[in-house]
This record gives structure tokens, sequence and C-alpha cells, in this order.
């Protein structure tokens, strides 16, 4: 096995530090590599390559930001199966949702790049009254150097929807990756050695938690894009109220299936959004609330597709179910199907840990579950769902809102009627209607309500929170 050795890439040179930080394949447990852990100096140095890049980048061309997103597609499209391979060992992802993550992540690029060439402010109307024969527009123009810090499951396309964005709007950014998954941006900032950019535009930075909060305090950034666990979120928030401060955060994604659905479709669909990566996704299906009329026969089906779901090695092709992040989360997760065992709930499913020395827990079908049980209340993030009957789509649409997050919800029914109810009063941020609440392009406007998080993802949309406007009148 390769074993990977990376600097720290600080103001377009290498930098070696006397810390590391080790990373291991998340399913075999072997050591993959190790990462170096920048000091205070060299963040500091990093911050004030930034300073200095902005200077000029904010001046740059359409032209040249779309340029540099090119060579970043370029780079991961060659070595597209060295990304999947370090994807698959990193974040233990199954094989096959490894290879469409950097599918994604150049289809998230190719995006970047038609919006940067297309993005504009806009004419205002100004003539009347005082304005009469004048006329006006509004530029967008960046805020200053961003200050990203990306999550462990997607350890490329994730980090691509800060870059993404900064580098369109001629803003430069600093990258902090997850101390569980840093060694993809590592490679992409590697092989950005071989370009001629300038420096300071993109900078890849692995350091202690402690010199993280440091730069999020740092007044040099005015924009600040986390993704990540709520409690750390609302607390990185905390500590930088005067920046515009955008924060990806999950959820518990609940479905709703009425008695018009097609539960077969719907069973078979909804329990791929429940094992995929281990639950180890946002967007994963959590709850799901079903019309009493067809919860039996929805729930048997449930089971037979749950059934088909194989557990293991991520490299595995036919792998949908493979190791939790850490040794931790796997026994989060027995902790917390336990106590829901213990306040009533019933296994349907699964319930243990299938193997231990991989982090495997088995996929989990939980019923009678409610909000006083962590398994609905809170974000599992793990191979864990819920299956409750409800009398009809008001209470489930109250069950659903009950919830502290709103990032994303499903319906499946072909009524009109439920359907309209479901999108006008379900609280969240994306409503997906006959599709898992996974369901993700990377274009669209991607994020939450409540505590799920602030602002959206997507190239066109996080351009516009990225900058500020400017306007000009012309006599």
């Amino acid at each position: 096995m390769k074993y990977y050795k990376f600097p720290n890439y600080i103001g377009g040179k290498a930098v070696e530090t006397k810390e590391t930080s080790i990373v291991r394949d998340k399913y075999s447990g072997e050591v993959l590599g190790e990462v170096a852990l920048a000091d205070e100096n060299q963040v500091n140095e990093a911050v004030e390559h930034a300073v200095r890049a902005f200077d000029d980048f904010k001046f740059s061309s359409a032209e040249r930001r779309a340029e540099i997103l090119q060579i970043l597609h370029d780079i991961i499209s060659s070595e597209r199966d060295r990304f999947s391979e370090l994807i698959i060992k990193e974040a233990g992802k199954p094989a096959g949702y490894a290879k469409n993550e950097v599918r994604r992540a150049l289809d998230n690029l190719s995006t970047g790049i038609r919006e940067t060439l297309d993005f504009a402010g806009r004419m205002i109307p100004m003539d009347y009254l005082n304005g009469k024969g004048k006329t006006a527009y509004a530029l967008r123009v960046p805020y200053g150097p961003v200050l990203g810090i990306s999550p462990f499951n997607f350890p490329l396309n994730l980090a691509l929807h800060k870059i993404i964005p900064a580098i369109a709007t001629g803003s430069p950014v600093i990258l902090k990756p997850a101390p569980q998954t840093p060694l993809t941006m590592m490679l992409l900032a590697e092989k950005l050695q071989d370009y001629d950019l300038p420096k300071g535009i993109l900078q890849v930075v692995m350091t202690s938690n402690a010199n993280a909060e440091k730069l999020v305090k740092n007044p040099a950034f005015q924009i600040f894009s986390f993704t990540g666990s709520d409690k750390v979120g609302w607390y990185l928030k905390s500590i930088s109220p005067a920046k515009k401060v955008f924060l990806e955060m999950g959820g518990n994604a609940a479905a709703y299936i009425d008695e018009t659905a097609d539960l077969k479709r719907a069973a078979r669909k909804l329990a791929y959004g429940s094992f995929l990566y281990a639950g180890q996704i946002c967007i994963s299906v959590q709850r799901i609330y079903v019309h009493q009329k067809v919860a039996e026969e929805f729930t048997d089906e449930f089971l037979k597709e749950t059934g088909k779901i194989k557990s293991g090695n991520p490299a595995d092709e036919e792998v949908t179910n493979g190791p939790l992040i850490s040794e931790k989360d796997l026994y989060r997760m027995e902790e917390w199907v336990n106590e829901a065992v213990e306040k009533g709930a019933e296994i349907l499913a699964g319930g243990k840990i299938s193997d231990r020395a991989h982090h495997l827990f088995e996929p989990t079908v939980l019923s009678g579950t409610n909000f006083g049980m962590k398994v609905i209340a809170e974000e599992i993030f793990g191979p864990v769902v819920n299956i409750n009957p409800v009398q009809d789509i008001h209470e489930a649409i109250a069950e659903i809102n009950r919830s502290k997050y709103g990032l994303q919800h499903s319906i499946y029914s072909d009524s009109m009627k439920n359907i309209q109810t479901f999108i006008q009063q379900v609280d969240a941020g994306g409503i997906m209607v006959n599709e898992i609440p996974g369901f993700r392009i990377d274009s669209m406007p991607y994020g939450g309500m409540k505590a799920s998080g602030i602002g959206r993802e997507g190239a066109r949309w996080a351009m516009e929170d990225y900058t500020q406007l400017k306007l000009i009148t012309l006599q």
C-alpha cells in the first residue's frame, strides 16, 4: 500500500513541520499516511499570503479566475483514479460512491467555470425623480480572503464547495481539511504546485484545533465557511460575530409515505438512502413516517430491501454499508440504539456491531421511537433508521417539524394535495418529491433552516453570498 506523506502548502511552496498527524485506512486500520501540522507562525504566514494575494486577485478577469478552476478540473480529471482510491481508504467510502464523488467534483468545477464567466451585477432602474437622466448599475465585489473548514465525509467535493465560489469571485482561500481525511486535499495541493499560480490564491493548511480557532477569529477573513457538526459550527460562529458566516451542519432527514405512494419504489430508494456510506451523509434518511393504512406493507418491503444491503470492505464495488469513521462512532451507535430499546423501541433489523475491528455496524431499523430518544432527536450519522406509523399527513408534518434540524426532507405520494401541503408546511431548506431526502445536484442551492445552518452551497448561490454590492451612478 502506498504511504502518503504531505507537507503543508503555504504561499505556493511546500512547508515541513515538526508535528504531523497520522491518517489511517478506515476499514483496515493500517496507517495510510501523515500530514504536517502547521504551527501558529506558519498559519499566520498563510494568512499574510492570502491578504497580499487579494490585493491583485480581486481585480482579476473572469477569464483568469475560470482558468484557475479549469486547472483544478484538469488535475482531478487526470488523477481521478488516485483521488477515488484515497477517498475509499481515508474516508471509508464505498467504491462506487467514492468514484461518484470525483465525478461530482468535476461537474462542480465545470459549473463553477460557467458561472464565473456569467457572473455579473445588474442594472438599477433610476430614471425618475432625482435620478432622471442617470444610469445606474451594481457590481458584485468580493469581501476578501475566505476561510473554509471542510468535513471528513466528502473530502474532495465539499472542500470544492468552499474553494469554487471563492476563486470564482476573486477571493483567495485557505482550506483546512478534516483531520480524519486530509490526504485527498493535500494531493490536490501537491499537484497544484506544478502550475504557475499567484502565491496565496489557494492554500491547504492542516493545523491544530487551537490554531484553527485563531484562524476563525482572524479579522483578515470576512467570509468563513464551515461544514460539520452543529455543536462546533455554532461555537465557531459565536467567536466570529463580525464575519459573514456560512454553516452547513446536517440534520436528521425525514420522509413521509402516504397511502397513495408506490411502496416498493419508496422502500427500495429509502433503504439505499438510509444505509449508503453507513449513513454518514448530512441528508441520509433517519426518520420515516408512514400512513397507518400502508405502514405494515411498507415496513415489510423496507425490511426486504434492508436485507439486500451489503456491508464490508468499501473497496468492494457491491458494498453499500462500509465502516464508520471511528471506533468512537461505532460505540456511539451501539449506545444510542440500546438507549432507544431501553425506552421502549423495537429493533426490526440489525441493532448490533457486526465487526469491531473494521468499525462495521449492522444496517438497523427501529420502530416505536420518539423524541425522547437520541436516535430521533439528534443526528445519528450512522446506519440507523426509524419507521413509525402516523394517522395522516398532518401528524407526519408535525413530527418532522419537531426536529431542531431542517435540511432536506421528502414525501412519497401521488396526491397533489398532499404534496402541496407538505411543500408549504415542512420547514426545510429542500423538499424532495418522490425522491430520497439525500438527493443532490451540486449546482442547486443546498442548505438548511433552523439548526441545520446558514447560507447555501452551489456555485451561483454561494458566489452571491461571497460578494457584496457596489453601486455606480452615471450622468
